[in-house]
């Protein structure tokens, strides 16, 4: 038996299906965090008897007539596929909202059975619902649920009323709404739809006694006037992102991750032991530390990743992350963008493949590819590890270095969509509406189930494709083209030095003209942790957290003079694999969401074009504030930028005439 969930967006609907199917898919406080169907089965203890049932939790919607990509996912699994039944999950605390919609689906001639959720909070206003009433009304079975209760939940109960209705050959008779599903013309459309609204709120004001409040404001609308504030929204964000950091990056995650890493250091130590000192060294360095290390000093920094992704799964449950988005909403619509592209970049801190595919519920199409485009410019889980180790080495583990990467993310972004916007010539207005979900104390269990979904992601992708590309960045590093072993005396001999070399000259006028950093550089494209990976084995550091063992020679000032680059070139190092395109699978995504060609070489071209113009900023200016003269490579990296300040120019221009163009031809026709 084949099972649809479908619902508005934000009301528990993955939650639900989570509850039934023991699958742990990501869940938010907000609308649009799925944003395609998945499928799974149903738990043994809500199917007793062992029935065939799989369950496919499909993205919100408001209507069956699509607005959004995800609607349409929507509309076409229950049109095409035709599911045995569909369980509709309603959000009791807002009925007259949610009904709409369960009026739509009952129209569509398959079973449907009302999943009332969220019914704690309902009581916990003080509102009461006729579950009887509304089920006489609608013709079909109503269940009251509590999805994020682990028992009393009402789960069980709701299962056996869809193999109920599943198996019974007794067709449900939709409610009489007056000739609303015979509808053909927008007129008539229109006139469904005001008959739609007075069915709902007519069984509303039948089945919802609501508790009368003598308050003129809710506690939800004073805090949001503080923290939506079109002033103090962004210095309170700016607060919260500054603590989130300093817990992970200061506080709590270098405490765990020295535990951490000593268990690193154990087996390493062990590896060692069991090789014994005949063995091969290549091999052994290898292993150890091309392997080992080079994992290893990736994996170091997975508990200060843990710790951030936990603090944000935190600020997602308690329904902040959307007042964020109405925050950046005034600024967004002046470039040319939304709120709803907020959405994609908030989705993105967390990985940025989920955060571009997010992209698809903005129905604009420049839009579309333009957050696309923008998104990788927020820090995502894998850049983590580089603010983390640049942070840690050259400024202390001061939270102010990864706070200030993500409002320069978002500075760089709101430039960018100006710029986009002028080369398109798109100048259409943007409008956005966000239902603003309840605030509610977050939980600690969906917190560290997120917490560990992340990590486990971060562990596979080091087991793999890092793991591959640390081996073969040892190899290379270890043989010169002869494939004789380099001398620990001359490393610039060997393969991996011949071939990054070349590309370290494009980066003098960056600060990090050496071919170690280019090399982590071009290596970070495959995947953005191995940046530091990279820089493990180049420099033969076996790891970078463990503070007691660094401090018997030098602490994170040997690490840096290892380095041999300034704090001002670590920054623009550290800027310049934060906005460069992101790695592949991402530049995969954004292909699939943009669904052009022109559109993803102009995308991985511009994005090339800010990381290396903004580290060149940073590295000149911040040498000249700190030395009084200008870096290494002035000159040549000015033409560089020069050139690509002159492409964007070039093609802002070009489109700004194109646009006045069509509007002389538009006049001209009127």
């Amino acid at each position: 038996m084949k099972i649809a969930l479908a619902g508005n967006p934000n009301s528990g609907k993955t939650t639900l299906f989570n509850a039934i199917t023991g699958k742990i898919e990501q869940v938010g406080n907000w609308a649009g965090v799925t944003v395609e169907k998945k499928e799974g089965d149903v738990k043994q203890n809500l199917n007793p008897k062992n029935e065939d049932l799989v369950v496919v939790d499909l993205p919100g919607a408001y209507s069956m007539s699509p607005y959004t990509s995800e609607e349409s996912i929507t509309r076409d699994f229950v049109q095409n596929e035709k599911p045995d039944v569909i369980i509709n999950i309603v959000d009791s605390t807002n009925l007259s909202r949610s009904l709409f919609f369960t009026t739509q689906l009952l129209e569509l001639g398959i079973p449907v059975v009302v999943a009332l959720n969220k019914g704690d909070l309902t009581e916990k206003k003080g509102n009461t619902i006729d579950i009887p009433a509304l089920s006489d009304a609608l013709k079909c079975p109503v269940i009251l649920t509590v999805s994020t209760k682990s028992t009393n939940n009402g789960l069980l109960e709701l299962m056996n009323a869809v193999i109920a209705v599943g198996k019974s050959n007794k067709k449900q008779i939709p409610p009489n709404i007056g000739g609303a599903k015979k509808a053909s013309t927008k007129e008539e459309f229109e006139k469904a739809d005001k008959k739609r609204f007075a069915f709902v709120n007519n069984i509303v004001s039948e089945v919802e006694r609501r508790k009368v409040s003598s308050e003129k404001q809710t506690i939800q609308d004073q805090i949001d006037r503080i923290v939506a504030h079109k002033w103090l929204g962004i210095p309170i964000f700016a607060a919260i992102i500054w603590l989130v950091f300093s817990i992970s990056q200061s506080w709590v995650g270098p405490w765990l991750a020295d535990i951490f890493v000593g268990w690193i250091d154990l087996l390493n130590e062990g590896v060692a032991s069991l090789l014994g000192a005949d063995v091969n060294p290549v091999v052994a360095a290898l292993l150890l530390d091309g392997i080992i290390g080079g994992v290893g000093a990736v994996i170091g920094f997975l508990p200060l990743i843990m710790v951030l992704f936990f603090c944000l799964a935190l600020l997602e449950d308690c329904g902040y992350m959307a007042r964020v988005a109405v925050v950046m909403d005034r600024f967004f619509k002046k470039v040319g963008l939304s709120g709803k592209s907020i959405i994609p970049m908030i989705v993105g801190t967390g990985c940025g493949i989920p955060g571009i595919m997010a992209t698809r519920t903005i129905k604009n199409e420049r839009q579309r590819r333009t957050t696309a485009m923008l998104a990788p410019f927020m820090p995502c889980g894998a850049k983590l590890p580089i603010i983390a180790l640049f942070a840690g080495v050259f400024f202390g583990d001061n939270a102010w270095v990864g706070t200030s990467m993500y409002f320069l993310g978002i500075i760089v972004i709101i430039m960018s969509a100006l710029i986009i916007r002028r080369i398109t010539g798109d100048f259409s207005k943007s409008y956005f509406i966000m239902e603003l979900p309840e605030y509610r104390m977050p939980s600690i269990k969906r917190a560290i189930i997120s917490m560990f979904m992340r990590a486990k992601a971060f562990i596979i992708k080091a087991g793999t494709i890092i793991l591959v590309c640390n081996a073969v960045v040892q190899i290379l590093q270890t043989f010169d083209w002869q494939l004789q072993v380099v001398a620990e005396t001359a490393p610039e001999t060997s393969i991996l030095a011949s071939i990054a070399s070349p590309l370290a000259v494009l980066f003098i006028p960056l600060g990090f003209g050496l071919w170690q950093f280019a090399a982590a550089a071009v290596t970070g494209f495959i995947a953005k942790e191995n940046v530091v990976g990279t820089l493990a084995v180049c420099f033969s550091i076996t790891n970078f957290i463990d503070v007691e063992e660094l401090a018997l020679v030098g602490g994170s000032a040997e690490v840096s003079s290892i380095f041999g680059i300034s704090a001002v070139a670590a920054l623009s190092y550290l800027v310049f694999n934060l906005f460069t395109p992101p790695c592949f699978a991402a530049i995969g995504a954004m292909n699939s969401e943009m669904e052009s060609r022109k559109w993803l070489f102009g995308a991985v071209g511009f994005q090339l074009g800010m990381g290396y113009t903004l580290a060149f900023l940073i590295y000149q200016i911040g040498t000249l504030a700190t030395t009084g003269t200008l870096g290494a490579g002035f000159l040549g990296g000015l033409v560089a930028v020069a050139l690509i300040v002159g492409c964007v120019v070039y093609l802002m221009k070009k489109g700004g005439n194109s646009t006045q163009m069509a509007s002389k031809i538009q006049s001209v026709k009127a």
